[in-house]
């Protein structure tokens, strides 16, 4: 019963903290998918590349020209899809990691009560990454188009979540749905490594060396390394998944060749582009994610189980 309780408490916590992130990931958006090339790979992007560059630049210049030139409401592009997704994503990888993981403990150890040790943490959260990436796919194609979609210059292609999910079928077919999907995979299994295995971890350590008891400070401390280990290896397949999902069909032949073609012409320093306002919300998605997530942990258990 527990795993489900843990599986359901996911739904509310996610709910909670989408509208404060929903602004930042539109800011990273615009940052990692600017091109400072002759030419713009991207689509929907009204202006030149090196404007873009101009014009997208830090955390605070990219929320002030989106504000300025977009609307405050074009923060919130994608605020339905990027719902839908985390509702399906969310709730698998986090609602089911515990579950997953003491079901790969009882068949690499047995039934006996040894501490679940590293390396099935780490499986669980290979494990439920990948299977959230499945079902999550096509509403994160369509959140990123919307996020990336501009306002000023351009038609406006996608009014609806429903209207995008048509378009991007009948323009790429089926496969556009899921284009993405292996860096996306990717990606999300290690965010799901560095940061629910990390924060399972901390959050186990601190309370085994009596440093903090299991409530909200450590919750908090441990949020706050997790969100840290992943915004640092997450940023360069987080840079190459958002560029491809964007770009045009014909412009990469895979994830791979964005990823060659991204270093040939920027260097190393473009995987780590949009890294502060990365960080700055992946720490602040995970305070608030594990800290509620805790807390209604509890309470749901108390509900169900006097």
């Amino acid at each position: 019963m527990l795993h489900w309780i843990e599986f359901g408490n996911t739904i509310p916590t996610v709910c909670l903290h989408l509208s404060w992130d929903k602004p930042q990931e539109s800011i990273i958006s615009q940052i990692q998918v600017v091109i400072p090339a002759a030419g713009s790979n991207i689509l929907l992007r009204p202006t030149s590349a090196a404007a873009a560059a101009v014009q997208y630049r830090g955390l605070v210049g990219t929320l002030v020209t989106i504000a300025k030139t977009e609307g405050v409401r074009s923060l919130f592009n994608g605020l339905t899809a990027g719902l839908q997704r985390q509702l399906c994503f969310s709730s698998i990888r986090i609602g089911f990691y515990d579950h997953v993981k003491q079901y790969y403990q009882k068949i690499l150890f047995g039934d006996s009560n040894v501490t679940v040790n590293y390396s099935t943490r780490v499986l669980a959260g290979l494990t439920t990454g990948g299977m959230a990436v499945m079902i999550a796919q096509p509403t994160d194609v369509v959140k990123v188009r919307f996020q990336a979609q501009m306002k000023g210059g351009a038609e406006k292609l996608y009014m609806s979540t429903i209207q995008a999910y048509r378009t991007i079928a009948k323009r790429e077919g089926a496969a556009g749905l899921w284009k993405g999907t292996l860096p996306n995979a990717s990606r999300n299994a290690i965010v799901n490594v560095a940061e629910i295995v990390c924060y399972d971890i901390v959050k186990d350590q601190i309370i085994a060396r009596d440093i903090l008891k299991d409530s909200t400070p450590c919750h908090f401390v441990s949020a706050v390394i997790a969100g840290l280990c992943a915004t640092i290896v997450a940023s360069p397949v987080d840079v190459v998944k958002t560029r491809y999902m964007n770009s045009t069909p014909g412009t990469y032949r895979s994830s791979i060749h964005c990823a060659v073609q991204t270093f040939k012409k920027e260097g190393s320093k473009a995987f780590f582009k949009g890294f502060t306002p990365s960080f700055c919300r992946l720490v602040s998605w995970n305070i608030v994610m594990w800290t509620s997530f805790e807390k209604v942990k509890v309470m749901m258990a108390n509900f169900v189980e006097p």
